[in-house]
């Protein structure tokens, strides 16, 4: 087990403590933490009210002072350290319509989703387990603290974060938990789609998102989630982790004919733009037949998006999306087609739509950028060099 981050937030703690208040680990990082997994953030609760942290550290961030989250600024690095709390009714199965400091730790992890992140761990390495959490770490077992109807009732969002860590874990739903989560998956529809994609960003991405996904089919989570509701999901197999944006690429491509509308997702508009991309990827694959095609498809493409698409051929093919020619498109071939290109954008022409206007002797139109394309078509084919005086020959005989 590595416990570097925790040794260096120990002075958070230490803090804390010597202000006669309580402090503890608690939540993803003790879990990974026992399951000697890599820690990436660490979270801690305190009986310190958030006035109280402000007034022990020197600097600190407000981050989310109404529900009792502090950021500890030490050493360069921020800690979130959040008091320990109570939390009233839920409102649309999404948020809790008040929020209450208290000063003991039970009634703090209590109110978390699941055994394996209500615990709690102190300065020492000490664990504070009230529910059994890593019992069922052991066990290989994904179970709700307390009541799973009352649980996934409160938040939805819960139904597929337990469907997250299972594709990430491998473990095996309880069987309460399991009903709970058929019983209350339609309440996901309540929830904003920022929230949903959250997770099912690190869902696709987990090492058995197979045994997860099916899962998510078998609760017909997809009709109330926002672009999903369009598709049919029975028809699509996820078998290996992949990017969420992949996954989405596969399925606009598996089901063309679905009205959708990929900005219901609320992605980055950089995201966007790369489905964009993998779909017309995706369109194109199967159509490459001959050498001079692949040399183009590397080009407009890039190697690096080819190459991820190829690593989920079999993905492609189970889904009956397109197969390839293996002989013309293959990683060997791509590799090499990508190291002899004889240039790598169109900035990189020795030529431009200066260049052709005065060979042409003409004025600018729509036409030019249609023979900048067939210019850089020629240069990547290999039918002309890229050195001006032969491009502009080449232009004069073309246009």
């Amino acid at each position: 087990m590595t416990n570097s981050l925790f040794e260096t937030a120990k002075p958070i703690l230490e803090t804390l403590q010597a202000h006669h208040y309580q402090a503890y680990f608690v939540g993803g990082s003790v879990r990974d933490y026992l399951m000697n997994k890599p820690i990436h953030d660490i979270d801690i609760t305190t009986s310190a009210t958030p006035d109280e942290i402000e007034a022990i550290f020197d600097k600190t961030i407000p981050i989310g002072r109404e529900h009792g989250t502090i950021n500890v600024v030490y050493n360069g690095e921020q800690y979130e350290v959040t008091t320990f709390r109570a939390e009233g009714d839920y409102v649309d199965h999404r948020r809790p319509n008040e929020v209450f400091f208290v000063r003991n730790l039970y009634e703090d992890v209590k109110r978390r989703d699941f055994t394996m992140n209500a615990i709690a761990m102190d300065i020492n390495y000490q664990t504070f387990d009230y529910f059994e959490g890593q019992k069922d770490i052991k066990q290989h077992i994904i179970r709700t603290v307390g009541n799973p109807d009352a649980r996934f009732g409160e938040d939805a969002l819960r139904i597929v974060r337990g469907l997250r860590f299972q594709s990430q874990f491998g473990f095996q739903l309880e069987e309460a938990t399991f009903n709970a989560m058929l019983h209350h998956i339609r309440d996901i529809k309540y929830l904003s789609i920022e929230r949903i994609v959250v997770e099912l960003e690190k869902l696709t991405l987990g090492n058995y998102v197979e045994k997860s996904f099916n899962n998510l089919k078998l609760f017909m989570t997809f009709k109330y989630i926002p672009f999903f509701k369009h598709f049919d999901l029975s028809k699509f197999s996820l078998t290996k982790a992949m990017s969420f944006t992949m996954f989405i690429a596969f399925l606009i491509s598996q089901q063309r004919e679905v009205n959708s509308n990929i900005t219901d997702l609320e992605l980055s508009n950089n995201d966007k733009k790369y489905i964009k991309k993998l779909v017309q990827l995706i369109e194109l694959i199967d159509k490459i037949h001959t050498k001079k095609q692949l040399k183009l498809f590397v080009y407009d493409y890039g190697k690096k998006d080819i190459l991820e698409v190829l690593s989920f051929l079999d993905v492609l093919e189970l889904n009956q999306i397109t197969s390839i020619s293996p002989l013309i498109l293959n990683y060997e071939s791509v590799n090499e087609v990508a190291k002899q290109l004889p240039i790598s954008s169109r900035s990189d022409m020795d030529i431009n739509g200066k260049d052709i206007l005065e060979v042409t002797n003409t004025t600018s139109g729509p036409w030019l950028k249609t023979i900048l394309r067939e210019v850089e078509c020629a240069i990547i084919s290999g039918e002309v060099c890229n050195f001006k005086p032969e491009l502009k020959k080449w232009v004069k005989t073309r246009v």
